[in-house]
């Protein structure tokens, strides 16, 4: 399905009838990932709403970088514009962020809000000074035939787990844009009921964060899933999906 949310072409995915949940794919993502999630949520009793985030899938492409706030804004009008008053809230990794910003803002809105390895902590650390130089090394090489090829390289070998070498364009400074948000000054001040869903195995958004994010937010639940990592959506859908409804 499509629908234009400020002038911005927006596709999306709806599986069953009954009350909204909508869930917010993480970066570099899409709608169709989260088909096997959605079709057992939607089981329950649930109308599931997984929408392809400005810039990704088959959504339009962004004509300036976006802020976590501008997403945050674009979700406001898609809820009403498919006239969405109280919803169910999943964020995944970088849909964890907007999720977060989202039920703070809406706090009487967001029925339940479940956190998947949300990304929401930003802070500054040695390994990400020690990134960000590399980077701007690997810069002073542009003129090189295999440039490309070699920065690449350097990103998947040296960096590592790191989105930006793979986005193009405009998407690169909201990338940067994204990662510049701490969302985690935001977590005292969720009042709704939450769930937070990790895998003990995740190498790019540590365990260590969703204690953090547990400890933050009063009415929180932690579950851990043994033996899943970052892309538990994809590995382990069935088993995510049990964790959600048992929660719901």
């Amino acid at each position: 399905m499509e629908i234009f949310v400020n002038g911005i072409k927006t596709n999306y995915l709806v599986f069953g009838e009954g009350k909204p949940f909508i869930i917010l794919h993480g970066w570099g993502s899409a709608s169709d990932r989260w088909i096997k999630e959605a079709e057992i949520i939607s089981e329950k009793g649930f109308k599931v709403i997984i929408p392809d985030l400005p810039g990704f899938g088959q959504s339009d492409r962004l004509v300036r970088p976006w802020t976590v706030n501008d997403y945050v804004k674009w979700f406001e009008e898609f809820a009403k514009n498919l006239n969405v008053e109280n919803f169910y809230l999943l964020g995944y990794s970088f849909g964890g962020a907007l999720a977060v910003k989202i039920s703070v803002k809406y706090p009487q809105r967001v029925q339940k809000l479940f956190l998947a390895v949300a990304a929401v902590i930003r802070r500054k650390t040695t390994k990400k000074n020690f990134s960000a130089k590399i980077s701007k090394f690997i810069k002073l090489f542009y003129f090189l035939p295999y440039y490309s090829f070699f920065r690449k390289a350097v990103y998947k070998f040296i960096i590592r787990k790191s989105d930006y070498v793979y986005t193009e364009g405009i998407m690169k400074q909201t990338y940067l844009n994204v990662v510049a948000d701490d969302t985690s000054f935001n977590l005292p001040f969720i009042r709704v009921p939450t769930i937070i869903i990790w895998g003990d195995k995740d190498q790019s958004v540590p365990l260590s964060d969703a204690h953090f994010i547990n400890e933050k937010v009063k009415n929180s639940k932690l579950i851990v899933i043994p033996g899943a990592d970052h892309l538990m959506h994809k590995k382990l859908p069935e088993i995510l999906a049990e964790k959600i409804t048992e929660n719901i």
